[in-house]
């Protein structure tokens, strides 16, 4: 029995539509995984002093392009892109918190540090804005740069602020460019401990 012309039609543009979905989906899933890198933090840098009083440390802010989990190239006229092949473990300012909170808990005698929502009572607030984390294509550096206010939680009163930079010459490809950035944040983490004891 022969197939009439429409249904055989319809047949061939479904398995045409089906087979042009399978190829979209094999696109998707057929590229490299990315490389995933963590940031450290700092260990070896001696106690600094501390008041003994407890600090709340808030996840940083930033723009939208540093808010992901994404190793970032910045070229000379401002443009930025994406380092292909490599990413971070988690979003940059929620990594960058973390560390910062083990930073003061490797090096500090303050009484507690922790969370926004952890159930302490601080004394202080401590507020961060991610200003740069990225590799400098010009000068082939991996450049951070993050600002500092230290809050009085009761009375919301700014104490001190102050700006926190380093800079790290980075490798071309993904881990040199991860180990620059992660080597110029342990220098900045640093600065800010030791700022705010």
């Amino acid at each position: 029995m022969l197939t009439p012309p429409s249904l055989l039609y319809g047949r061939l543009r479904a398995l045409s539509l089906a087979a042009v979905g399978a190829l979209l989906l094999a696109g998707c899933g057929g590229g490299a995984t990315p490389t995933t890198y963590d940031l450290s933090a700092p260990r070896d840098f001696g106690r600094i002093g501390g008041s003994g009083g407890v600090l709340i440390v808030a996840e940083p802010s930033t723009v939208q392009a540093l808010d992901s989990d994404r190793l970032i190239v910045k070229d000379s006229a401002g443009a930025l892109s994406f380092l292909g092949g490599a990413q971070w473990a988690d979003r940059v300012p929620k990594l960058v918190q973390a560390r910062l909170i083990q930073t003061f808990e490797n090096g500090s005698r303050i009484a507690a540090v922790g969370r926004p929502g952890e159930r302490i009572v601080p004394d202080l607030q401590l507020n961060t804005d991610i200003r740069s984390f990225n590799v400098d294509a010009a000068s082939g550096a991996a450049v951070v740069e993050i600002t500092a206010k230290l809050v009085g939680d009761r009375s919301g009163k700014v104490q001190r602020a102050r700006l926190f930079s380093a800079r790290v010459p980075a490798g071309a490809d993904g881990a040199g460019a991860a180990q620059a950035l992660d080597q110029a944040l342990s220098q900045v983490l640093i600065q800010i401990a030791r700022w705010a004891r």
